[in-house]
């Protein structure tokens, strides 16, 4: 009878990656890796957009944007991951683990605005350059990162509140390395059809969204771009939107993979789903500073300065 009973658990034990426990310390290194590379490629970003007033452009605005909110989804997944894989801190309390469940869904809705956002600045400069500096405004730009972020706060919000409602067997194993919405659902011992409708409401409702404004924008772009009569033009056009599309590619790719197999793929190993769940908020934070350091010429033309002021300088 003891078993039956129900009530709110004070803390909850996150396995990891389940059926591969003995390797936790070895997954540990890429995860600390790209843990590093997330913090030292944005924080270049970020102080090499400060320090550059050539660079003072609301293409790069958002793009510091982006690297803070990198820098933070990255803090608030690999802290714990490493404690996890490498000291068996196992353990979290349950109001710590809604916290971090909240910041992470947050942060990633906060991520899909920015995308579009870019998406946005770009349609702007492309299809309309005669308007650009009129539309793209210092106050449109922090409205427009104001709306990201309060949209995010306010649709996520009732997640841990809708949670916090339901009773709880003594059971609290999570297979996962991190507190995730649905994984944290599953444990309650009552009926959670609304946890489940809301939780997949607001991620249908964000990708599809988010997805058509950005599939929009570069529709538009397209056709604005073909209308060149120059290739060189064409190719200049285009060139300035590359690396927004490979971190729009980088990513939707695994997020929609994850978003999948967690509801559909029900023959995927848990391992896998919890590696590409790992993968999805790890790797993209980590490569989009990489991406638009190597694809962007104004930015990697300011940090190779920030590195070697000399060699800059011999090449005047």
């Amino acid at each position: 009878m003891e078993d039956n009973v129900t009530h709110h658990i004070s803390s909850i034990y996150l396995v990891g990656i389940p059926g591969l426990q003995k390797f936790h310390c070895w997954i540990g290194i890429p995860v600390c890796f790209l843990f590093v590379l997330t913090l030292l490629g944005n924080s270049i970003i970020t102080v090499t957009i400060k320090l550059e007033p050539s660079l003072h452009q609301p293409m790069y605005f958002f793009l510091s944007m982006l690297a803070v909110n990198d820098m933070a989804l990255s803090s608030s997944t690999a802290i714990k991951m490493l404690g996890i894989f490498w000291l068996d801190a196992h353990w979290i309390d349950f109001d710590v683990c809604l916290t971090q469940m909240y910041f992470i869904h947050t942060l990633c809705i906060i991520e899909s605005a920015l995308l579009v956002a870019m998406a946005f600045d770009r349609y702007a400069a492309i299809c309309t350059p005669l308007h650009y500096t009129t539309i793209l405004t210092t106050s449109m730009v922090i409205k427009m990162g104001v709306g990201g972020v309060s949209r995010a706060i306010l649709m996520v919000l009732p997640c841990p509140l809708l949670i916090k409602r339901l009773p709880y067997h003594t059971k609290c194993i999570i297979n996962h390395t991190y507190c995730e919405h649905m994984a944290v659902v599953k444990l309650a011992s009552d009926n959670t059809s609304i946890n489940r409708a809301y939780g997949i409401s607001v991620a249908l409702s964000v990708m599809v969204l988010d997805l058509s404004l950005i599939a929009t924008s570069y529709i538009k772009i397209l056709q604005a771009v073909f209308r060149l009569s120059s290739q060189n033009a064409r190719s200049k056009a285009l060139g300035t939107c590359g690396a927004h599309v490979c971190t729009i590619l980088v990513s939707y790719t695994p997020a929609l993979f994850s978003f999948l197999t967690h509801r559909i793929g029900k023959k995927v190993p848990p391992s896998v789903h919890i590696i590409f769940a790992s993968v999805y908020l790890l790797v993209p934070p980590s490569v989009n500073p990489l991406v638009y350091g190597v694809k962007t010429k104004q930015i990697r033309d300011r940090v190779l300065g920030l590195f070697f002021p000399n060699k800059k300088v011999s090449e005047k």
